[in-house]
C-alpha cells in the first residue's frame, strides 16, 4: 500500500509542477495559491490513506470525515470537565473539592457563598456533630503530632497527623518529587517514597521520608529480584528515612503488582530500581521474603533489627478478612507488633492500574478501616500499633472522619498532587501529563517550578490541618483522641440517619481473646490460619 501512496504523491506533484511550469508568473506570485495546493494535496493523501487502511472501519467508510469522530473522542473528557459537569459531579474528584485544594495551596479565600451545593437529603450525605460547648481553635494543639513506635522500636518518630502518601519517582517526575519533599521539609510532615526506591530527588531537600518497598524490593533488591539484607541496611540507615513501610497491597490494584509503563522507565529510573530501562516493570503480586502470616510478622522484626530500631509497618488494602485476622493471631502468638499499619481503601490510586482492579477489587476505606481497627481492639493489639488511613483524603473533614473511625493519622496522594497543580487530566499513565507531575518528558516536566510548588504543598498541608483543628474545636474537644464514631452522622435513607457507631459498632478491647466474637466476625475468625494466607 505504501507504493500506491508514493505513486499517487508523485503523480500529484507532477501535476503541480506542470501547472507551475506553464503558469509561473501566476503561481509564484500567489502564496495563497501555493498554500491551497499544499492543503489539497495533504487532504487527498489523507483521504486515500483512510480509504485503503484496514484497522478502522469508520475511516475506511468515511475518509477524512470520519476523523472528526476521533478528534471529538479525544476532546470529550476536556469538554465535559470544563463545560458540562457541575461543581459536584466530577469524577474521581469533583470540582468543589479540587477548588478547595487549589485555594488552600495558593492561599486564596476559602469561604463559599450562598450555602452548600450538596444535597443534604441524599443517601450517603455525612456531617460532624458540633457542640453548644464549642471552644476556640486556639485552645487546641495547632500542630498535632503522632508518636510512631512501640516498645520494640528504639527510634520513635513524631509524625504529622497528615503526610504525603506513596507515589514513586517514575510515576512522578523529578520536579514533582523535589517539590513534594521540599514542601514536607517546610511544613514538618513526612513524604512517602512509594515503592520505586529512594532517588536523589527524595534526598536533595532533606525532608523526612517514609521509605516504602514492595514486592519488587526496589532499594533492597538482589539481582534475582529477591530481598537483599545489605542493601536494605544501606537504604534504611539514611538519616532522613524516619519510618519504613512494606507494601503488601494497594487500593488502586490490590492483588496486583506495581506498574511502571515502559516509556516512563528511563535509564535513570531503571538504575535506581535495578532493572532494564524502557521495559514495563510489573512487580510480582506477592512477596517472596515470606509466605505465611507468622513469617510476615517475623519479617517485620527482622526489618526492625536491620534498621537499628526504626518504626516498621506495612500497607495493605483489605481483601480476605480472614487473612487480616490471621495476621492479628500471628502478632498475639509471637508478641511481635508492627509500629504502624496503613489501611489503603479500594478507592485509592494515582497512577497506572488495570480498570477492573481499580473499579472492582479491594475493600473501600471506611469498611476496611472499621474492620481493621475492630480486629486490633478485639485482640488487644491497638495499644501497640498506629493506624494510618489512606484513600481520597483531601479536607479537614476527611481527616476528622477517619480519626473518628479509629485511625491515628492519614496519608494523602491526590490532595498533594492537586496542590502541585494537577488538573485531573487523567493522563497519569501515558507520560503526557500537561502539568509535568506524572511524566518523564523533560519538555513537560520543566513547566513545574519547584520553588513555587513547594510552598503550595506546605501551605495546603498547613491550611488543611488548620481546618481539621477548627472542626475539632466545634465538637467542644481540644484533644483529637477524644472524638469517636459517635461524632459522625450519615444519611442511610431519605428518612433515616445513623452515627458511624451505629453503622460500624465497636468491639470491646480483648473480646476476641476472651472468646466473645461477634457473629459477623465468627466465620473469618474460625478459618484464619497463622500458617497460611489462603483460607
Amino acid at each position: 500500500m505504501r507504493k500506491q501512496f508514493i505513486y499517487i504523491s508523485v503523480a500529484i506533484n507532477m501535476m503541480i509542477l506542470f501547472v507551475i511550469i506553464n503558469n509561473p508568473s501566476f503561481i509564484l506570485s500567489n502564496t495563497m495559491a501555493l498554500s491551497a495546493v499544499g492543503v489539497i494535496e495533504f487532504l487527498i493523501l489523507a483521504g486515500l490513506y483512510d480509504f485503503f487502511q484496514t484497522k478502522r472501519t469508520i475511516l475506511r467508510n468515511y475518509p477524512l470525515i470520519g476523523r472528526a469522530r476521533y478528534i471529538m473522542e479525544a476532546l470529550r473528557p476536556k469538554i465535559i470537565q470544563y463545560f458540562v459537569e457541575s461543581d459536584i459531579d466530577g469524577r474521581p474528584i469533583s470540582r468543589i473539592y479540587r477548588n478547595v485544594v487549589y485555594q488552600r495551596a495558593k492561599g486564596d479565600i476559602q469561604s463559599i457563598p450562598f450555602g452548600t451545593q450538596l444535597n443534604v437529603y441524599e443517601e450517603g450525605y455525612e456531617w460532624l456533630s458540633h457542640s453548644l460547648g464549642a471552644i476556640n481553635s486556639s485552645e487546641c494543639d495547632n500542630q498535632i503530632k503522632v508518636k510512631v513506635g512501640n516498645s520494640l522500636c528504639t527510634q520513635n518518630y513524631n509524625a504529622s497527623i497528615m503526610n504525603i502518601s506513596a507515589m514513586s519517582f517514575g510515576s512522578l517526575s523529578q520536579n514533582a518529587i523535589l517539590a513534594l519533599n521540599a514542601g514536607a521539609k517546610i511544613g514538618g510532615f513526612a513524604h512517602n517514597t512509594g515503592e520505586g526506591g529512594i532517588s536523589p530527588y527524595h534526598l536533595e531537600n532533606k525532608g523526612d521520608l517514609i521509605w516504602q518497598f514492595g514486592t519488587g524490593y526496589f532499594g533492597c533488591r538482589s539481582d534475582d529480584g529477591t530481598f537483599n539484607k545489605e542493601k536494605y541496611k544501606d537504604s534504611s540507615s539514611i538519616e532522613t528515612v524516619k519510618m519504613i513501610e512494606m507494601k503488601l497491597s494497594q487500593g488502586a490494584k490490590p492483588g496486583h503488582g506495581g506498574i511502571l509503563p515502559a516509556k516512563k522507565n528511563t535509564p535513570e529510573i531503571a538504575k535506581i530500581r535495578g532493572v532494564e530501562p524502557y521495559t514495563s516493570i510489573i512487580s510480582p503480586s506477592y512477596h517472596t521474603a515470606f509466605k505465611t502470616p507468622i513469617e510476615l510478622i517475623e519479617f517485620v522484626q527482622l526489618l526492625r533489627e536491620l534498621s537499628n530500631g526504626k518504626p516498621i509497618g506495612f500497607k495493605m488494602c483489605i481483601g480476605s478478612r480472614a487473612e487480616f485476622i490471621a495476621i492479628c493471631k500471628a502478632m498475639v502468638e509471637t508478641e511481635i507488633y508492627p509500629d504502624f499499619i496503613v489501611i489503603d481503601g479500594g478507592e485509592g490510586g494515582t497512577g497506572a492500574a488495570p480498570m477492573e482492579y481499580s473499579n472492582s477489587v479491594g475493600m473501600p476505606l471506611r469498611e476496611a478501616l472499621a474492620f481493621a481497627v475492630n480486629c486490633l481492639h478485639g485482640f488487644n493489639l491497638k495499644q501497640h500499633i498506629r493506624i494510618v488511613a489512606s484513600g481520597k483524603i483531601l479536607t479537614g473533614f476527611d481527616i476528622i472522619k477517619n480519626i473518628c473511625m479509629g485511625a491515628d493519622m492519614v496519608n494523602s496522594a491526590r490532595g498533594m498532587m492537586l496542590s502541585l497543580g494537577c488538573i485531573q487530566a487523567l493522563e497519569c499513565n501515558k507520560n503526557i501529563c500537561p502539568t509535568g507531575i506524572t511524566t518523564q518528558d523533560p519538555n513537560l516536566m520543566k513547566g513545574l517550578d519547584v520553588n513555587n510548588k513547594k510552598d503550595r504543598v506546605a501551605r495546603y498541608h498547613n491550611e488543611t490541618i488548620h481546618s481539621m483543628i477548627d472542626l475539632l474545636s466545634a465538637t467542644g474537644q481540644n484533644d483529637i483522641s477524644k472524638i469517636n464514631r459517635t461524632h459522625i452522622f450519615r444519611r442511610v435513607s431519605s428518612t433515616e440517619i445513623k452515627t458511624y457507631d451505629e453503622i460500624y459498632p465497636m468491639i470491646d478491647t480483648g473480646a476476641f481473646l476472651e472468646g466473645n466474637i461477634p457473629k459477623a466476625y465468627l466465620q473469618d475468625f474460625n478459618i484464619a490460619n497463622i500458617n497460611s494466607f489462603i483460607s
